[in-house]
């Protein structure tokens, strides 16, 4: 076994391989760009070696730097995680000519299945069954418009070198393939210094379901059922589960060993994926095989007992599979949600920034070979206080739950994503939550366009309904209440002066136009019960109890009998009065006032915004790559204006409306601010 080893990686994945080394003995080497000084990995590992600035083509991708660094801090292998250089053959190549091993599979593998050329190639000589395409990389857009129109639309456009929804376009015309095919590129070649690109057809109401295979150096493969992840949106997925709600044990059975006889044909040593499109009538075709441990592998290791990354490095030594494909589990299901930053109400644009707050869920230590009580794990390379820089991928953090079922663990994932607190960025998990809570989901009725078609207009706040949202009135009576008696028991006020708890009280909640609406409650205390009231809504009575304490944001109780978590904060910028309750992907902001304060309160007037509608606004923070307009330039609506770009993602601002330019306001190569104004219309 290793002694120590160098993590070519960072956040969460970086965070997760550290932790299984510290289980197993290993001492660890982090890596760190200028922009990743004081994260998480770097503290846990126990040295850490600075590659250079932020941009990750000037740090994570200097293969010859981190190979320097393992030399030099005298590790023996290297893990590369996933992304960055994890699929690439030349790296991999490298670390073995140093005389050091690479934990992951050979070269000649990465070679054969990472490129996604190749791999198709492959599999149709093993007969594999593949969608129809064009295997060759295409050298311009009108040849791929050509191609196109000979596979019929629509078709998928793809990096050679992609991953994570980087480098993927869908074309449903001659228009979106020729334009699709150039950002297509561009992403490749910054994100993966690779510009190949090739077309297949797009497969339409297709699931997403890949099967997580493991090989080892004595000729031995095997298949760890499969992963759900039909759940994305533009191509990246938000929510993957395992088992599938979906496919049978007879399909479940051939995909794996199709993949199993994949992986056989390139002697594939270490953990990878075969992903397959699924049609609605379980036919499966071949995608791709990504050659790396992947993101969502954390449901695989509930549902089988195994740690993959353990299992990993032991492989690299040398060790052989410690079980066959008849040892293989399948227990419970687990659920994963990867937490981003972004903001879902401004069309998922990413977010980042300090986190003033990061709290995740309560959760037990999760080891292979054991069922936690509380079934909820968490996977993140963030802390409190951290940074999330806009050079990386957008993701805060990996939630994953443990149930006996299906329905289990999705009661534990909107319970889980109730108690997950992040502030200073905005986060996706009230998307996650309408997910969580969509009828067609929780029925397993879903594809991979299931986002699409439910949220073709983008996420707005009446996309989460909340089953009870007098529940959210009654919650922030209460926590009133109990503020108010906690206030009338102080000393020292003065006789006549002194505060008066009540039992009536009106609710004003608040809009984000500055609107609002007056509910009147009731509040009584329980007697004998320290913490718990009766709030009387309408008709509706709560009996809430909770030994949360005033200043928590994350309060736990009981509702007229049954738990709840939710969370509660006080003051926002417009309004230091309000009390903002978040509970299952709702946030309401509400001030709790005597009846005769509301009274005064809707005679105040409301002050309305400036108009900002003649300036195109950055709608994140990000780098300006290009402004395509000038001053006098005449621009009609849905025109290209500017391109923003942030966390590997190219960003288009189109006009809204016909106009002239008055003034550019930024210009190329600057970094923006949310909301800084990039061009002026007349």
């Amino acid at each position: 076994m290793f002694k120590k080893i160098l993590i070519a990686n960072r956040g969460e994945i970086a965070c997760r391989v550290i932790a299984t080394a510290k289980k197993l003995g290993i001492a660890t080497v982090a890596v760190y760009s200028d922009a990743d000084k004081e994260a998480r990995h770097v503290q846990m590992a126990d040295e850490a070696v600075r590659l250079g600035p932020p941009p990750s083509r000037e740090s994570y991708l200097l293969g010859d730097a981190i190979i320097a660094a393992a030399r030099e801090k005298g590790a023996e292998a290297i893990h590369p995680g996933y992304g960055f250089l994890s699929e690439n053959e030349d790296f991999a190549r490298k670390v073995e000519e140093a005389g050091l091993v690479f934990i992951g599979p050979k070269h000649y593998s990465i070679a054969a299945m990472g490129d996604k050329i190749a791999s198709k190639k492959l599999a149709n000589e093993a007969r594999v069954s593949t969608i129809p395409g064009h295997n060759e990389p295409i050298q311009s857009p009108e040849e791929a418009v050509t191609i196109a129109q000979k596979i019929g639309y629509p078709v998928m456009i793809k990096a050679s070198a992609g991953g994570g929804g980087k480098g993927l376009r869908v074309a449903f015309s001659d228009r979106e393939c020729h334009e699709g095919f150039t950002s297509c590129r561009n992403e490749a070649r910054n994100s993966f210094g690779d510009d190949r690109v090739f077309m297949e057809k797009f497969v339409q109401e297709p699931r997403h379901i890949e099967i997580q295979v493991l090989g080892d150096s004595h000729g031995n493969v095997i298949y760890l059922n499969e992963r759900e992840c039909s759940i994305q949106r533009r191509h990246q997925k938000v929510i993957e589960e395992a088992p599938s709600p979906f496919i049978s044990e007879a399909t479940r059975k051939a995909m794996g060993e199709q993949a199993v006889a994949l992986a056989k044909a390139v002697k594939y040593q270490s953990a990878g994926t075969v992903e397959f499109v699924v049609g609605k009538d379980q036919d499966f075709y071949f995608l791709e095989m990504n050659t790396r441990l992947q993101v969502e592998h954390p449901v695989t290791e509930c549902i089988t007992g195994l740690d993959l990354v353990e299992l990993m490095i032991r492989v690299a030594a040398g060790e052989p599979l410690p079980l066959t494909q008849a040892g293989v589990k399948r227990e419970g299901w687990a659920i994963e949600c990867r937490i981003n930053a972004e903001d879902p109400f401004r069309n998922f644009l990413p977010s980042t920034g300090r986190l003033v707050r990061f709290t995740p869920p309560p959760q037990s230590m999760w080891q292979a070979n054991t069922v936690d009580r509380l079934g909820v794990r968490v996977d993140t390379g963030v802390q409190d206080g951290g940074e999330i820089p806009m050079y990386y991928d957008s993701m805060i953090a990996k939630l994953i739950v443990h149930g006996k079922d299906r329905n289990e663990a999705i009661a534990k994932m909107r319970e889980a994503l109730n108690g997950f607190v992040i502030r200073g960025v905005q986060s996706n998990i009230p998307f996650q939550a309408a997910l969580l809570a969509h009828p067609r989901f929780v029925a397993g009725d879903f594809n991979t366009g299931f986002i699409a078609e439910h949220y073709a207009q983008g996420f707005r706040a009446e996309d989460v309904p909340h089953d009870d949202p007098d529940f959210l009135v009654a919650l922030a009576a209460f926590v009133r209440r109990k503020s108010r008696e906690r206030a009338a028991g102080l000393s020292g006020q003065l006789p006549g002066y002194g505060v008066k708890v009540g039992h009536d009280y009106t609710v004003i909640v608040l809009d984000k136009a500055g609107e609002h609406r007056q509910v009147r409650v009731h509040v009584d205390e329980i007697l004998g019960q320290i913490g718990a009231a009766v709030v009387s809504v309408g008709d509706r009575r709560y009996g809430i109890q909770s030994p949360s304490r005033l200043n928590d944001v994350v309060i736990n109780g009981e509702c007229n009998g049954r738990p709840f978590t939710a969370q509660l904060e006080r003051g926002t910028p417009r309004n230091p009065l309000a009390l903002v309750v978040q509970h299952n992907g709702t946030r309401i902001e509400a001030m709790v006032v005597s009846p005769r304060m509301a009274e005064l309160h809707a005679l105040m007037p409301f002050k309305a915004p400036p108009d900002m509608s003649r300036y195109v606004l950055s709608p994140m923070p990000g780098l300006l790559v290009d402004v395509a307009v000038q001053v006098g330039q005449k621009v009609q609506a849905g025109e290209r204006v500017a391109v923003i770009e942030a966390m590997k993602m190219e960003n288009v601002l189109f006009a809204a409306a016909d106009g002239v330019v008055a003034k550019v306001l930024a210009g190329k190569g600057e970094s923006l601010v949310v909301d800084q104004p990039i061009v002026e219309f007349e």
